[in-house]
């Protein structure tokens, strides 16, 4: 009896703390919910773990940024610059995010939920400062700050990787196209996010010509005659390009003549942020190294 009522107030007092502990700490905050028009920002968002509530053109999205995939459940609200108004209201999100390239579309979208423009790409700002303030501003609205410093370290620590491994291909210029039509090209240099990569890895440009506020320039076909350098093709090919190029003999002699060679790298979105950052030093790496393991 003296015992047991020794051990009584003891668990009264646990069990009073377990109490106090639970009250303090509240139920778990749900993440918001939020829907993006933009896929840069929708990949920002995948790679540091939060899967968006909808989003533009999913299917498309995939095509042409290739990793991070869209998950089956994201809902299609349509396209980045035509969204589908009703079908959004419904979903109810608690944050939209969009590029400033559709500001235009503020006004009605602010009518649904509160409205985020982040951009990324401008001549008047460094892609690599504007990318980690992006990355963090997304930390923050999805309430994922850590996640997102981890999404930059791991950029940083595969630079690093590749940067090593890299080293005896510096002294070949490369240059990143991808195709418009059968006759033009873009070429990517200052300004976008293919040359953050190049420069951080060591590894130089041969396109040293202006570009847009985007990082790439037009050029016509026969200008890459006029280049030296490996030409790294990124993909996809619009439709029809393939077929063209296999009967085009310019296209024939180009190769022929290059003395560098011609690779291709898989669908990476251009106008991407870090995970497709990631993903270009990847394949980039993989293909200059003819298959180095994994970073």
């Amino acid at each position: 009896m003296a015992c047991a009522r020794i051990l009584f107030p003891l668990r009264l007092g646990l069990a009073w703390l377990v109490f106090l502990t639970l009250l303090s700490s509240g139920p778990a905050l749900a993440k918001p919910r939020i829907a993006t028009l933009d896929w840069a920002l929708a990949e920002t968002l995948l790679g540091i773990g939060v899967t968006p509530l909808a989003m533009a053109s999913p299917n498309i999205y995939n095509a042409w940024v290739g990793e991070p995939r869209a998950p089956q459940g994201v809902q299609d609200i349509g396209l980045r610059n035509q969204p589908n108004l009703e079908q959004l209201a419904a979903l109810e999100p608690d944050v939209i995010l969009m590029s400033p390239r559709f500001s235009s579309l503020e006004p009605r979208l602010s009518r649904i939920a509160p409205v985020h423009q982040l951009g990324l790409y401008n001549t008047e700002q460094d892609v690599w400062p504007t990318l980690l303030a992006l990355t963090r501003r997304l930390g923050e609205i999805s309430d994922s700050p850590q996640s997102a410093e981890t999404l930059i370290d791991d950029t940083r620590a595969l630079f690093a990787t590749w940067r090593k491994r890299l080293a005896p291909y510096r002294d070949t210029p490369l240059l990143i196209v991808q195709f418009s039509d059968d006759r033009h090209l873009r070429v990517f240099g200052d300004h976008g996010l293919f040359q953050v990569a190049l420069d951080s890895l060591g590894l130089t440009n041969a396109w040293q010509g202006d570009t847009n506020a985007y990082g790439f320039a037009l050029i016509d076909l026969q200008e890459l005659a006029t280049i030296e350098a490996r030409i790294v093709i990124v993909e996809p090919l619009p439709m029809g390009v393939e077929p063209a190029l296999a009967h085009s003999g310019l296209w024939r002699r180009l190769i022929a003549r290059n003395p560098h060679g011609v690779g291709t790298l898989p669908e990476t979105w251009s106008f991407g942020a870090l995970p497709s950052l990631q993903r270009f030093t990847r394949l980039l790496g993989r293909l200059l190294t003819k298959g180095a393991d994994d970073a």
